[in-house]
């Protein structure tokens, strides 16, 4: 995602500078181009660094905070370290955003794991307002660090006193997002069985509200400049159809075009029973709602991966 935002931005005229330690990327074809770009900068630091963006400026408008340690499997294995480096991390770019002379918007990502909590203690409408109470979930369990480090990195922005706009991404999906996620999952499963076998899926009834990539990539440009969106913070993604796993993995079947069943198996750990996101506020602020189906989106996203990965 961004990348994708990166090379919109960049695509308007506006010099940017990407700042990654490539710890769970690398520089591909696709990056190498867009670093290529006469207005683009790409700077190897380590935002742990003690001294991580000191050599910057400060006449910077705007801070984009897309860096974290992510991923179910990443904050399991790790959750100490989840809490430690995202809440190290989102200090850096605030101390970074502070010094800034004329700083625009300080945009950050959250995360939709912030209702998890509201989901199990409250009687949480779903879809999810941003204005809910956020109940926390049990603090020992690994998985709650990611959102423990977020609800932490929103507390941290919020008396920072500078200019900001919080996102609570909800399942945003497409190319280029790893292979640590349901919908490319279920693409590599399907895209490998032989035909007339099934293929096991996880979580069968828990249902998800999904938004493909480039609208989460128009919503994020547009949220930066919006006044409406200044010292806000906003849900990010699609606000239905609100679809179970077991649908999407029988889009995905139907997508990679092979005769194959669906296996259920049993939920995932943690995983909550239902995600969708109230949109008002970010279609209020931006003018922008999602506009890719999930049938269209799942297809585009198993066009770059039959090309890039599963070949």
């Amino acid at each position: 995602m961004g990348e994708r935002l990166a090379s919109a931005l960049v695509a308007e005229g506006n010099q940017v500078d990407l700042v990654d330690n490539l710890s769970r990327g690398r520089r591909d074809h696709v990056l190498e181009s867009l670093i290529a770009a006469r207005n683009v900068c790409f700077l190897n630091i380590d935002l742990l660094a003690p001294d991580a963006l000191d050599r910057l400026g400060d006449d910077y408008d705007y801070v984009v905070h897309l860096a974290a340690i992510l991923g179910v499997q990443n904050v399991l294995d790790r959750p100490y370290q989840t809490l430690r480096d995202n809440a190290l991390m989102q200090d850096a770019a605030i101390r970074f955003a502070r010094r800034q002379k004329g700083l625009q918007r300080f945009l950050f990502t959250s995360t939709s794991e912030v209702y998890a909590g509201s989901l199990l203690h409250l009687k949480m409408p779903i879809p999810t307002p941003e204005d809910i109470a956020l109940a926390l979930p049990e603090l020992s369990e690994p998985r709650s660090a990611y959102m423990l480090s977020k609800v932490y990195g929103e507390a941290m922005l919020m008396h920072s006193e500078v200019p900001f706009t919080i996102v609570r991404p909800h399942n945003v999906y497409g190319p280029r997002m790893g292979m640590s996620h349901v919908v490319p999952q279920l693409l590599e499963k399907a895209h490998n069985a032989p035909p007339n076998t099934a293929i096991e899926v996880f979580s069968v009834e828990h249902r998800r509200s999904f938004c493909y990539v480039d609208d989460a990539v128009e919503m994020l440009k547009r949220v930066m400049v919006s006044p409406k969106a200044r010292n806000q913070v906003l849900n990010l993604g699609r606000e239905g159809p609100e679809v179970s796993i077991g649908c999407v993995a029988q889009v995905v079947i139907d997508t990679v075009g092979r005769p194959l069943k669906i296996q259920a198996k049993e939920p995932t750990p943690g995983s909550p029973t239902r995600r969708a996101p109230k949109m008002t506020k970010m279609t209020e602020a931006t003018g922008y709602t999602a506009k890719i189906s999930l049938e269209e989106g799942i297809h585009r996203t198993y066009d770059w991966y039959r090309a890039h990965v599963f070949a």
